[in-house]
């Protein structure tokens, strides 16, 4: 196939362009580097399935010649980026998902939209089921991201029942592994550089609030399953195995051998206490499920900001 990829320059999109690539298939990486970095995607310049186009896809997006897939994974995606970021994330989820669409209209094309278990806000229910509505709050500081995707499978499913075109939905989950920026501000990446340096490791409110954690290698392989399948409503994709922050900070400092100590801060605003995804519907329509145990990817990831600091 040739694929046209917003946002692939981010974390989880350069490893996405790795898969793709891996798997035969051409990416056209479109990304306004907001966010994403050359640096995740330099070592695939060289490929001649690959390519880059610097561009903010809120503007018109025109792509020359054959395309089979445009997967939209463009968007601010951890609350540090959103919150600096709120108007250009509401229209990347609004304006850039609308350009997306247009190309895999008038290109034939499927359509995937990279979701998130955000759509779910602070959820009533645990785990959540694709079913699941969501409590969201949409005048709250995280409301730029949550509605901006909830707008964006509106639209996409808009899109699908209207204009007839095949589309995916992906409910991503909390994901991790290399490429994740230092200053993300997400748990993962934030309590390994404290760790590395040790530093104090800082949990937000008293830290038994939870996240499901899903290695980068078992989420793109989840993505790509849904891409080729024939499932036009939504699929979450995630490690249903839940932990809380503190567990997630003793873990981390006990793999990096540092003699960081846990410290406490007030939790920000709509900070979700539960979130665990229900992937019964993967299991059974993708044949997916996650295998890279949670030490594992940490240690993996350890390595990895240890080898960029």
């Amino acid at each position: 196939m040739r694929i046209v990829l917003t946002g692939g320059a981010g974390f989880i999109g350069s490893h996405l362009c790795d898969h793709l690539l891996k798997k035969g298939h051409s990416v056209i990486c479109i990304d306004n580097l907001i966010t994403g970095d050359v640096k995740n995607i330099r070592h695939l310049f060289s490929n001649k399935k690959f390519s880059f186009v610097k561009h903010n896809v809120t503007r018109y997006i025109n792509v020359h010649g054959r395309v089979d897939a445009v997967m939209h994974f463009a968007s601010p995606a951890s609350p540090i980026d959103y919150l600096k970021h709120p108007i250009p994330t509401l229209k990347v989820g609004a304006l850039g998902t609308h350009n997306a669409l247009g190309v895999a209209k008038a290109k034939k094309a499927i359509f995937m939209l990279a979701s998130t278990s955000e759509v779910y806000g602070d959820p009533l229910i645990n785990p959540q089921k694709e079913s699941y509505w969501g409590n969201v709050n949409p005048i709250g500081p995280r409301g730029v991201y949550d509605e901006a995707k909830r707008f964006a499978e509106a639209m996409t499913m808009a899109y699908h029942r209207y204009h007839k075109i095949p589309v995916r939905i992906v409910r991503i989950f909390n994901t991790y592994g290399p490429r994740m920026r230092k200053e993300d501000g997400r748990a993962v990446p934030t309590f390994i550089s404290q760790a590395i340096k040790n530093k104090s490791v800082t949990v937000f409110g008293k830290g038994g609030q939870t996240r499901s954690f899903c290695y980068i290698s078992d989420m793109v392989d989840g993505l790509y399953k849904l891409l080729i399948s024939g499932i036009n409503e939504p699929v979450n994709i995630g490690n249903p195995h839940e932990i809380t922050l503190n567990k997630l900070a003793s873990e981390i400092i006990k793999f990096t051998g540092s003699k960081s100590r846990i410290i406490y801060k007030p939790l920000p605003v709509d900070d979700p206490q539960v979130r665990r995804p229900d992937i019964s519907k993967a299991k059974r329509l993708l044949k997916w499920q996650p295998r890279v145990p949670l030490s594992e990817g940490l240690k993996e990831t350890i390595k990895w900001f240890k080898s960029v600091r």
